[in-house]
């Protein structure tokens, strides 16, 4: 660290060139504050960026600089910019490496960004020690780092990166400002191994009186080019000059002290009188410097713009507002990833589960002709639809688990073992996510729906049990459909009342009969005939609403009766749910493993009386193909497991999880993952629905009760045409009726009405016919039309109908 001591007033107590040049040497800042403790004398320092030196808080130091924990987030914006899940930071081993660790380790945090490594490397490391410390970084999976030293390591380092094949393509090297602010200042062979790097550089602005100091320096200085660290001494010599000149030179001098001791000159030195008036005064310096607006807040200079750096092909590109095209290392156009496998040219190895039953979710086959082993399923087709939705290339090689035989090697937990163990580097394939494989291994997103269900067989309702239609409905609709029954009942009776004699006759008969014929009319043609058009079209109505669908009923409701019983149940091979089944209560002896839809369906048309099974357990991809096929016979009841759906499985840290993820979540919103599962879910019984979309075709009484919900548009019509019925007859009576004379003409009989113009036909001899009945008919045939022989006929006719009923 450069520092500019107060040697004004040094120079007029001792005027000794000796001293003024020490106080000039490079030495760190916190040796300085030390030598110069309790002597009042203030340190302007141009080049002290390290955040550790603010926690010495003296009023007599001054950073004339930005410290560096102002950079960590720009670094963190081109992190996020581009992506990037793990980065490895290389710093000196000094206070000046040290103190924006923390810092950047929070930024890169609150962006969800991984540090897996931390490279020390001394400021005075050979190129030995620097080949091994670069060596070990090679063989991580991490590619993206950030360099933070001086340029003089830098430049060392950096030569050597070049050499062992850390610059190729799909690195990426983020500098910051301390060697991006001084690029210039390193050497052409550092330069050239530096192509392709990010840097984060201090931005000064441009404008006339700093192009005209350059102009000089150039004069002064053609081979140094002056960066942003000689603007800032400029700017604190500046700073200093007007601080002196407002205080004065007065009194620019020390306390005495007993020079008779063995000390040394600055020892010697006692407290200076001019120091705490120079540090008031320069607190409130304030100008227009060439680096940028000078003006100390907390002893430091403010954040500032930062810009960023490309060093590449000689050249330097610089970009503060957006970032432009960007040369990457190896001289590559596209974004690095960030993360690959840590050997050249080594493709992921994935595992693949061996199935013998359900192929459609992943199976693998012999091809006949190449004799080679095909991969295939719903879940291979989606792994390769998540790999082409990466932003990057992957290269990968499906290996089933299998024996030499070509048995399966062993179940789901064995395969994700392996890629703890490092057989695999993932696994594709109906691999439920669970919490005890989570504990050595990492999942993607899940990528199907979750849960296991409870399947069972289903009966007929109706011919199992002669009452079950009162099962599937709310209290309500009983209680709604008991008052249109007699709504209905009435308006039925108000209609035939005065036409038909089956209506008439006592009160209490009456009564009855409108109870009567409502109830009857749920199980049997009643006694009495409906001659009405009207009562007809309402009596209709109802039975319309009464036989409606077919009821299915479950043979079993829950996993818990299973239990109690000690039902002997199914579940898929390989599978978790045997865990399960065991923690729930489950004897082994009771639980039988199936490979395929078929072997579920025979076990449970068997029956546990004949050594099949009372119910099955699957997982919801299982059971949408299962009921895909035999929906008629089947039905889902219950849900007693949660489980989170499939995943594809990686080993604990890789970068792969989250990039995999996104694509997981890209493909299942896009229409390609709709038509992958169209595709592969494809109901073998067309008739069957969908599972998923409507997972209860046939429900239980108790999981689904209709209630007047599900037939107020029904209820409606009914209560329409009770309406209109009682309005028209009501319409037609009160016109033709006096108003004083309204119940004796009511309780009469319509003789207008087409039923008593038949009953005066010519067949009053009929011996079905009551006496007083022969009498008036024979009244009426008096007075009948005969003009008409065809009502006389069909007059007829209905009579001779009516004696066959009485």
């Amino acid at each position: 660290m450069t520092c500019l001591f107060l040697y004004f007033f040094l120079i007029n107590v001792w005027s000794t060139p000796r001293l003024i040049n020490q106080c000039f040497l490079p030495f760190d800042v916190v040796t300085a504050l030390k030598l110069i403790k309790n002597k009042q004398v203030p340190i302007v320092s141009y080049s002290a960026t390290s955040p550790s030196l603010t926690s010495l808080r003296s009023p007599y130091f001054f950073r004339a600089t930005y410290e560096d924990s102002f950079q960590v987030n720009a670094i963190s914006s081109i992190i996020k910019l581009f992506g990037w899940r793990e980065v490895v930071i290389v710093y000196v081993e000094n206070t000046f490496g040290e103190g924006i660790m923390p810092h950047l380790t929070d930024a890169l945090q609150e962006i969800n960004v991984r540090i897996p490594y931390r490279s020390v490397i001394s400021l005075n490391a050979t190129y030995h020690e620097i080949s091994l410390e670069l060596s070990k970084m090679m063989t991580m999976p991490t590619r993206v780092f950030i360099v933070h030293m001086s340029t003089s390591l830098a430049s060392r380092i950096f030569t050597k990166i070049n050499e062992i094949g850390l610059m190729k393509a799909g690195y990426v090297w983020i500098l910051t400002n301390g060697i991006a602010d001084q690029l210039s200042s390193i050497n052409e062979t550092g330069i050239e191994a530096m192509q392709g790097v990010l840097g984060v550089k201090t931005y000064v602005r441009k404008f006339k009186e700093l192009e005209k100091f350059r102009a000089r320096w150039r004069k002064m200085f053609p081979e140094m080019e002056l960066n942003a660290f000689g603007l800032w001494a400029y700017d604190a010599v500046t700073a200093l000059a007007i601080a002196i000149e407002e205080a004065g030179t007065n009194n620019m001098t020390f306390s005495n002290v007993d020079l008779g001791r063995n000390v040394s000159e600055l020892e010697a030195l006692g407290l200076s009188q001019y120091g705490p008036k120079l540090i008031q005064i320069l607190s409130q310096v304030q100008f227009k410097g060439l680096a940028g607006d000078f003006r100390f807040f907390k002893g430091q200079l403010q954040p500032s713009v930062f810009e960023i750096v490309n060093q590449s092909v000689g050249a330097l590109s610089t970009w503060k507002d957006h970032l432009k095209h960007i040369i990457w290392p190896g001289e590559a156009n596209s974004v690095p990833k960030g993360w690959e496998i840590p050997t050249n040219g080594k493709r992921l190895r994935i595992g693949v589960p061996k199935r013998t039953g359900y192929t459609d979710l992943v199976g693998v086959r012999k091809d006949p002709i190449t004799n080679s082993q095909v991969v295939e399923g719903f879940c291979i087709a989606f792994f390769k639809a998540v790999t082409e939705a990466m932003p990057y290339d992957v290269s990968y090689d499906f290996f089933p688990f299998e024996k030499s035989d070509g048995t399966p090697a062993g179940d789901h937990n064995d395969l994700v073992y392996q890629v703890y163990l490092g057989k695999y580097d993932a696994v594709v394939g109906d691999t439920t996510i669970l919490a005890n494989r989570s504990s050595y291994v990492d999942f993607t997103f899940p990528y199907t729906k979750s849960g296991v269900g409870l399947i069972v067989p289903v009966e007929d309702q109706v011919k199992r049990d002669s009452i079950s239609f009162l099962k599937p409905l709310t209290w309500k609709l009983w209680m709604t459909s008991f008052f249109f029954f007699f709504l209905i009942g009435f308006t039925v009776w108000f209609v035939e009342h005065r036409i038909n004699p089956d209506f008439r006759g006592p009160a209490k008969y009456q009564a009855s009969t409108i109870f009567w014929f409502a109830f009857s009319t749920m199980v049997f043609a009643p006694r009495e005939r409906v001659l009405s058009f009207g009562a007809r079209l309402l009596v209709i109505t109802c039975l319309a609403s009464l036989l409606t669908t077919r009821q299915l009923d479950p043979t079993i409701t829950s996993m818990r009766s299973l239990i109690e019983k000690g039902e002997k149940v199914g579940y898929t091979r390989t599978s978790f749910i045997f865990g399960k089944l065991t923690e729930a209560g489950f004897a082994r002896s009771s639980l039988i493993p199936f490979d395929t839809a078929d072997d579920c369906d025979e076990l449970m048309r068997k029956g546990p009386e004949n050594g099949g099974v009372s119910a099955a357990f699957m997982e919801l991809p299982y059971m949408r193909l299962f009921l895909g096929q035999y929906c008629k016979a089947y039905q889902v009841v219950e849900e007693p497991f949660s489980v989170d759906g499939f995943g594809f499985v990686f080993p604990i840290g890789s970068p792969l999880v989250a990039d995999v993820s996104r694509a997981i979540l890209k493909v299942a919103e896009s229409t390609k993952g709709r038509d992958l599962e169209q595709a592969f879910f494809k109901n073998k019984d067309e008739t069957c629905p969908d599972p998923v979309t409507n997972p209860d075709p046939n429900p239980s009484t108790k999981s689904r009760q209709l209630g007047v919900d599900s037939f107020w548009v029904l209820f409606l019509i009914a209560f329409a045409m009770c309406v209109f019925t009682l309005g028209k007859f009501s319409f037609f009576f009160f016109k033709k009726t006096q108003v004083n004379n309204l119940w004796q003409e009511f309780n009469q009989p319509d003789m207008d009405s087409y039923l008593n113009r038949v009953e005066k036909c010519s067949c009053s001899s009929s011996p079905h016919m009551p006496n007083n009945n022969t009498q008036e008919v024979n009244q009426a045939n008096n007075q009948s039309d005969t003009s008409n022989p065809t009502s006389l006929l069909s007059e007829c006719l209905l009579c001779m109908d009516y004696g066959e009923h009485q």
